[in-house]
């Protein structure tokens, strides 16, 4: 066994009681620490932006196509066009997509009793697939279609039922916007469902019912939609599921993403990155300032050996090495005890949800974990790389002690 190795293991598992012991346990404790927090800072950040971005495609989609319209906005009512099942058929047949979705919008007041709200009326026919928005119904159930007219019934938010004291099954009166001078037009509808995302920009804003009545109310001919609204199997292959969707439609139409719809969410989202990136690199500075102090001080104390095994003829580098490796089995030390401390509070937030957000800022309720093994592997071997790293400085200090002046420090 190499003599540097030999005494940096007999220091680091000493039990007696010194001085050493207690920093080194300090140090210990303090490298757990920073590694817990970086990795629980970085689930949180991983399981926010998952759960944000979940709600955000679940409810319209990751692409859209619609007739051009410039400065279209994502309340902006859309121009219609004929749906075509072909058109939908190829669409599906891409690679990545999961769903294809008609839709239509239209801007409308609810009314209950005394109460008054304005929102958006989205339509969906009855080929809707609703198992992306399943997950979000509180009470009640999809709409019911019928052959012979419209959907009598409408899905509003658990907000949105508050503010109108609305309950299920209850009748509501939507006044829909004609434009042009044209008066609202009335319809009288039932809630059938109550459903609830947690995004304040959905939950307040839209309303679900049938896309036939939309068709009525506008005066459209039948089988006409606003646009379809596409899902894919995984958010990071927009891009390219847009791509060959381009080749499929006709060349009036034109393709939006989500995150081009709603640029504001999704750079919030982003910022999310910068929050994570700061909070890595203090928990970084403080775990090298932690182990410098750690071993300046451990120096300091050993300094009458240093003495010694120099005047027995041992070299400043290899001297300089046993402080390397003491700080090695330090920081290893403080890894397993953060990994274990970081690992076990996530998977207990997992498991209990026992940190609660509230959902009118954080739209959740329970702080989200989504926690990937490589990036704790990543925290690992970054901490151990940076704070061995930075030790090379102060054990250099080895290098200028004289061993007679060494041997008489005490």
């Amino acid at each position: 066994m190499r003599l540097s190795l030999f005494i940096a293991r007999r220091i680091a598992f000493n039990r007696s009681s010194s001085f050493s012991r207690f920093i080194i346990n300090i140090a210990v404790v303090a490298t757990a620490i920073s590694v817990a927090v970086m990795i629980l800072a970085v689930a949180l950040v991983n399981g926010f932006q998952q759960v944000i971005q979940q709600k955000i495609f679940s409810f319209w989609g990751h692409i859209h196509i619609t007739q051009y319209q410039p400065n279209a906005g994502p309340l902006t009512e859309q121009v219609p066009f004929t749906g075509d099942s072909t058109v939908v058929e190829r669409l599906k047949k891409i690679k990545g997509i999961t769903t294809v979705n008609a839709y239509a919008t239209k801007s409308a007041i609810v009314k209950a009793e005394k109460d008054l709200e304005g929102v958006i009326f989205k339509g969906v026919d009855r080929h809707y697939n609703w198992n992306n928005l399943q997950q979000f119904l509180q009470e009640g159930s999809p709409i019911r279609y019928n052959d012979s007219s419209y959907a009598p019934e409408v899905m509003i938010s658990v907000s949105l039922a508050k503010e109108l004291k609305l309950k299920l099954h209850d009748p509501l009166i939507v006044y829909f916007i004609q434009g042009a001078g044209q008066p609202p037009r009335a319809r009288k509808l039932t809630v059938g469902g109550i459903f609830k995302t947690g995004i304040e920009e959905y939950d307040k804003t839209y309303v679900l019912g049938d896309l036939e009545l939309i068709r009525k109310l506008n005066d459209w001919k039948p089988g006409s939609i606003a646009g379809y609204e596409i899902f894919t199997d995984d958010y990071r292959n927009i891009q390219q599921v847009a791509t060959e969707a381009y080749d499929v439609i006709p060349e009036t139409l034109f393709m939006r993403s989500i995150q081009e719809i709603y640029p504001n969410i999704f750079a919030w989202l982003r910022l999310q990155n910068k929050n994570e990136v700061i909070i890595l690199v203090i928990m970084s500075i403080v775990a090298v300032i932690n182990m410098i102090t750690a071993i300046l001080i451990l120096i300091l104390e050993r300094t009458n050996m240093i003495g010694i095994v120099k005047a027995l003829g041992m070299r400043g580098f290899n001297i300089q090495k046993i402080f390397i490796y003491q700080a090695g089995y330090i920081v290893l030390a403080g890894i397993i005890l953060g990994d274990i401390l970081g690992i076990g509070i996530a998977i207990l937030q997992q498991t209990t949800g026992f940190f609660k957000l509230p959902e009118e800022s954080y739209y959740m309720s329970v702080a989200a974990i989504s926690l990937h093994w490589w990036e704790v592997l990543a925290i690992n071997a970054g901490t151990l790389l940076i704070c061995l790293l930075v030790l090379i400085i102060p054990s250099r200090v080895i290098r200028r002690i004289t061993p007679v002046k060494a041997i008489q420090f005490k």
